[in-house]
């Protein structure tokens, strides 16, 4: 695993060079079909990626936001620029996310902000690190005047979740930082409580990587309902925690949205 960690801190690094290449100039934002945005660092990346992977591990295979390769139980599940609305307006909260993923597992994680030259990264029974000092999640319960949440939500999403948010914010601060992978950052080492993502279809590209480095920080990362998911594939969103607060945040879920849908 230390092998497959220091390729992904290569790609991170590479990655990160081409962020900063588009971020100021011309980045070639364009619309896809459900109304999302991809850039030319987007694919740039993805392409890249899928490059070094047939070279260096041949029998693995890709699952990134933008372009897939190959199939193997060994997937780099990859999100180029997860922030890709504030990116394409030039606005530096995007960051870069890798994983690898074997028979479902997410094994290994890097997310890189070449905007603040952060690098987190995990090892599965490793623990979690940030530019390679350890990191920890915070201990503030909801009510906690420290706690601060992060939240994502669109329209077309599986979950509605805005009387979630209504119920949550009772208790904490809720803000949207423009990446939810940032946010799960920010999870990891400490800054905030609890992120909720009600992505659902190839989100496991926002997911995947932030799995490993928040739960080897001692948080915990499950589905909508509590439950752990592969991420090989589709999700079933995500509720990213300290793990003090999962529970409660799983109790609000099935007060507010009912039984599993």
């Amino acid at each position: 695993m230390e092998e497959y960690l220091e390729f992904a801190k290569e790609i991170a690094k590479e990655a990160g060079k081409i962020m900063l290449q588009y971020f100021h100039g011309n980045n070639g934002a364009s619309y896809k079909g459900d109304r999302s945005i991809v850039t030319l660092a987007d694919k740039e990346i993805n392409t890249y990626l899928i490059e070094r992977v047939k070279e260096t591990f041949p029998t693995h295979c890709v699952d990134g936001e933008e372009e897939q390769f190959g199939k193997s139980q060994y997937v780099w599940v990859c999100d180029p620029v997860d922030g890709t609305a504030m990116y394409a307006r030039h606005v530096p909260v995007a960051v870069f996310s890798l994983a690898l993923v074997v028979d479902g597992v997410s094994k290994v994680g890097v997310v890189y902000d070449p905007f603040l030259d952060k690098m987190y990264t995990a090892i599965h029974g490793q623990g979690a690190y940030l530019n390679g000092k350890k990191i920890m999640v915070n201990d503030y319960a909801l009510e906690d005047m420290q706690s601060v949440s992060n939240f994502d939500m669109w329209p077309s999403a599986k979950y509605p979740v805005y009387a979630l948010l209504q119920e949550l914010g009772k208790k904490t601060y809720f803000v949207s930082v423009g990446s939810v992978i940032r946010a799960c950052m920010c999870v990891a080492s400490g800054e905030f409580s609890l992120a909720i993502f009600p992505g659902t279809t190839r989100k496991n590209c926002d997911i995947a990587a932030a799995k490993v480095i928040v739960e080897e920080a001692g948080g915990k990362v499950t589905n909508f309902w509590g439950e752990d998911q592969r991420y090989d594939g589709d999700i079933d969103g995500a509720i990213v925690s300290n793990g003090k607060v999962h529970d409660e945040v799983l109790a609000t879920i099935h007060k507010v949205l009912g039984g599993k849908q």
